[in-house]
C-alpha cells in the first residue's frame, strides 16, 4: 500500500536494507514476457481486464495516465495525468482500475477546481464521466467502486464512494481515509485523524462494521507521518506504522508492527518498537523487521510469520557488519544478505541465523543507493518513482549479467502475471503463473 507523508523507502534504505542469494526461477524458464520502453513508469502499476495500468513520466516533467495489454505490453492508450494537494512523501499515484474503467486524475484547472477525475473505458481510452476534484491524494479500488478522499487541502474533508461505470456517488464519509483491503463486499479504510483507526464498511450501504484505533495496537503516542503499509495474508490485514520524530519535541513516535482481523477487527498480535526494512516483501507476505530499543539503537534482523507474528529467522545484532551495506535477500527470502557495492559481503541462514560461504551467493538490492527527486513541472519538489531492484553477486559487489526477473516478494503477483519497473523507467511483464501475492508496494 501506499506510505504518506514519509521520506521514500529508499531514503532510509541505507540503515534498514538487506541482501542475499540464489538465481531467478522466472530466468530460467521459458514463460510468456515482454518489456515497454516507450514509457517511464513512476508510480506503482495497478491490473485489471486484461488491462495493467501505471502513471508515467514524460521527457518534459508532465504526467501522463497510461495503459497496456497485459497479454502483449502494447500501450493501448495514454492521457496527460496530475496530482492536486498529493503530498510528496505518498509518491506518484497509480490509476484506479476497475473491471474495464480506468479511473485517473487529469490536468483541469477551472475556478476553485485544480483538477479533474476522468474514467475511461480501460482498452480504448474512450471518457465515460468527469468529477471536479480541488485536491485529492488520488483514486482507489475499492471492491466493485472507486474511493476517492476529496477536498483534503480543505476542512470540508471527505471520502466519497463512486460506481465507476457512470461516476454516481454510493455514499460519503467526512474526512480522509486510505484504502487497505477490500474485496466485493467489505472495505477497510485507514481514517486519517489524531486517533488513526481502520474501519470496516459494507460496500453496497456504507454501514460501519466495527473499528479498531491503531494505538489499541500498538501504543499510544501514534503519528502517521512517519508512513505507513498494510498487507493482507488469508483472513487477516497486517499493518505496519513508520516511526516519526517530532521536530519540536524531538521524540519519536510510537512505531511497530500488528496483525488484525478482517472479519471483526480483533487483533491477533502485536510487534511494537520494530522498523520494516528496505527492500522486503509486503508487511501481508513477507514482513522481515528489525528491533529499535528506548536509546535508539537496532538489533538484529528477524523475518516473522505474517499470520502469527512469531519469528521465524533471525540474526542477532552482533552479526550485522559493521557499516556501507545494503540489504537484498534472493528469491524465497531464505537468507539475508549484506551487500558491500565492489566488495565482498557476507550472508546468513535467516533459519538457523548461522553464517553461510559468500561465494556463488546473489541476492536483490536497490539498483540505485542515491536516488533523485523527479523533475516534476508544475509540482512539489521530493516526489520519487518507485524503485527498481537488481541482482547482485554478493562475493564481489558487482551486478550479475542478463536481466532476469526480480523475485515474486518484491514484485507481486495478479492473474499469473507480475509486473515491474526497471531502472530506466521500462515496464517489464512475465507471466509464470505465480499465485495471487502483494509485493513489495502492496
Amino acid at each position: 500500500m501506499l506510505r504518506p507523508l514519509a521520506k521514500p523507502a529508499l531514503a532510509l534504505a541505507g540503515t534498514l536494507s538487506l541482501a542475499a542469494c540464489s538465481g531467478s526461477d522466472a530466468a530460467t524458464t521459458a514463460f510468456p514476457t515482454w518489456r515497454n520502453t516507450d514509457v517511464n513508469v513512476v508510480s506503482r502499476m495497478a491490473t485489471a481486464a486484461g488491462v495493467a495500468t501505471t502513471t508515467s513520466m514524460k521527457p518534459d516533467g508532465t504526467l501522463e495516465t497510461v495503459a497496456l495489454d497485459l497479454t502483449t505490453g502494447k500501450k493501448l492508450w495514454a492521457q496527460p495525468a496530475t496530482m492536486a494537494g498529493r503530498l510528496p512523501g505518498m509518491g506518484v499515484p497509480p490509476p484506479a482500475i476497475v473491471d474495464n474503467v480506468i479511473v485517473s486524475l487529469d490536468p483541469a484547472k477551472k475556478g476553485r477546481w485544480n483538477a479533474a477525475l476522468v474514467a475511461r473505458d480501460a482498452r480504448t481510452g474512450s471518457q465515460k464521466w468527469v468529477r471536479p476534484v480541488h485536491s485529492t491524494f488520488g483514486p482507489q479500488r475499492c471492491g466493485p467502486y472507486v474511493c476517492l478522499s476529496e477536498h483534503t487541502a480543505l476542512s470540508a474533508a471527505r471520502v466519497v464512494v463512486l460506481d465507476p461505470a457512470t461516476g454516481k456517488q454510493k455514499w460519503k464519509l467526512p474526512g480522509i481515509a486510505e484504502v487497505e483491503w477490500s474485496d466485493a463486499n467489505r472495505v477497510l479504510l485507514l481514517r486519517l485523524a489524531a486517533n488513526p483507526m481502520i474501519e470496516s464498511y459494507e460496500l453496497k450501504s456504507g454501514k460501519l462494521q466495527w473499528q479498531q484505533p491503531v494505538e489499541q495496537a500498538l501504543g499510544s503516542g501514534i503519528d502517521m507521518s512517519g508512513g505507513w503499509a498494510f498487507g493482507s495474508t488469508g483472513e487477516n490485514l497486517v499493518g505496519y506504522v513508520a516511526p516519526y520524530t517530532s521536530p519540536r519535541t524531538k521524540k519519536v513516535s510510537t512505531f511497530g508492527l500488528f496483525s488484525l482481523k478482517i472479519s471483526d477487527g480483533t487483533i491477533n498480535w502485536m510487534r511494537p518498537s520494530v522498523v520494516r526494512v528496505y527492500p522486503s516483501g509486503s508487511p501481508g507476505f513477507a514482513p522481515v523487521v528489525r528491533p529499535v530499543d528506548q536509546q535508539g539503537q537496532y538489533g538484529g534482523f528477524a523475518r516473522l510469520d505474517s499470520e502469527t507474528g512469531r519469528v521465524m529467522g533471525q540474526i542477532t545484532a552482533s552479526q550485522v557488519p559493521g557499516s556501507g551495506w545494503w540489504l537484498a535477500f534472493p528469491q524465497r527470502m531464505e537468507r539475508l544478505g549484506f551487500l558491500k557495492h565492489n566488495g565482498g559481503g557476507s550472508a546468513f541462514d535467516l533459519t538457523t541465523g548461522n553464517s553461510v560461504p559468500v561465494k556463488d551467493q546473489r541476492g536483490w538490492s536497490f539498483c540505485v543507493t542515491d536516488p533523485k527527486p523527479l523533475p516534476l513541472k508544475g509540482q512539489a519538489p521530493g516526489f520519487y518513482s518507485v524503485a527498481a531492484i537488481c541482482e547482485f553477486d554478493l562475493s564481489n559487489g558487482k551486478r550479475v549479467a542478463g536481466e532476469s526477473a526480480p523475485p515474486s516478494w518484491f514484485t507481486g503477483s495478479q492473474d499469473g502475471w507480475r509486473l515491474w519497473r526497471d531502472e530506466k523507467g521500462a515496464i517489464h511483464g512475465i507471466r509464470d503463473g505465480a499465485t495471487n501475492s502483494p509485493g513489495m508496494y502492496g
